[in-house]
C-alpha cells in the first residue's frame, strides 16, 4: 500500500503565508530563536532561474497513475483511499466509487467525490510542470515517474482551487485556506529537497515567508495516515 503523509507538527493555523505573489507575510513579530526542519531546509535548496518549458508534456512523467508499488491498484485511487472519508468502492479494493474529501486542504470546505462526476482532483504539491523547468528535465524517464507517483507529493483536493494553481510555486499561488499554508510550504520544500529539484529566488523568499509564521515546522513524513 502507498504510505501517507504526515503533515508534521508545529504548524500554527492563521494567516502565516501573507499575500501570494511576493506580499508582505503575516509572519512572527520577532525572529525566531531557532528554526524547525522544514525552514531550515530551505536554505539547502539551490536557487537557479526558471529553465525554459520546452519539450514538457504530461507523458514525459509516464502514463497516468500508474501502480508504482505493486499492490495492485494505480496510485490515483491509492491516493483517494488515504484522503477521502466514507469510502465506496466500486468493485473489490481498488476502484473508489464514491467518498467525501472533508476539511478539504485547499479551500477548508468538504468535497463530495464519485468517479465520472469528480470535484476532487489528485494534485501534485510541486506541479509536475513546475518541477520540469527546475530540473526533472534532465531526469531519466524512471525518476521522473517515481516522483509523478510518489505519495510525498500528492494530495486529494477541491478541483477547481487545484485548476486555479496550474503550476504555480510559492511564489505565485498559496492555497485560500490559510491555515494550511504552513503544511503546504512544507510539503514542497521536502519534495524539492528530496529530488534536488531548485527554486528560484522569489519563490525561496515566499517559502521563508511563509514558514516565518510556524518557525518550528517539520518537514512531512511518511506514515500510516493523513
Amino acid at each position: 500500500m502507498l504510505v501517507a503523509l504526515l503533515a508534521a507538527g508545529g504548524c500554527k493555523a492563521g494567516d502565516q503565508a501573507g499575500d501570494q505573489g511576493g506580499g508582505k507575510g503575516g509572519g512572527a513579530s520577532s525572529a525566531p530563536t531557532a528554526s524547525g526542519p522544514a525552514l531550515t531546509a530551505v536554505s539547502s535548496l539551490t536557487v537557479k532561474g526558471r529553465a525554459p518549458k520546452t519539450g514538457y508534456e504530461r507523458s514525459e512523467f509516464g502514463s497516468s497513475w500508474v501502480d508504482t508499488d505493486d499492490n495492485g491498484c494505480g496510485t490515483r485511487d491509492d491516493i483517494l483511499k488515504r484522503d477521502l472519508k466514507d469510502v465506496r468502492f466500486r468493485d473489490g479494493h481498488c476502484l473508489v466509487a464514491s467518498g467525501t474529501l472533508t476539511d478539504d486542504p485547499y479551500t477548508g470546505r468538504d468535497v463530495r467525490f464519485v468517479r465520472g462526476h469528480s470535484k476532487v482532483d489528485i494534485d501534485h504539491v510541486v506541479a509536475l510542470s513546475d518541477a520540469w523547468q527546475k530540473g526533472a528535465q534532465k531526469w531519466d524517464r524512471d525518476k521522473r515517474l517515481a516522483f509523478a507517483n510518489d505519495p510525498l507529493s500528492l494530495i486529494a483536493v477541491d478541483a477547481s482551487a487545484n485548476r486555479r494553481k496550474g503550476d504555480g510555486d510559492a511564489a505565485t499561488w498559496l492555497p485560500p485556506n490559510k491555515a494550511y499554508r504552513c503544511d503546504y510550504v512544507a510539503h514542497q520544500v521536502a519534495v524539492k529537497k528530496a529530488y534536488g529539484l531548485w527554486v528560484t529566488e522569489a519563490e525561496k523568499g515566499a517559502m521563508k515567508r511563509v514558514l516565518g509564521g510556524c518557525p518550528t515546522a517539520k518537514l512531512p513524513a511518511r506514515s500510516g495516515g493523513r
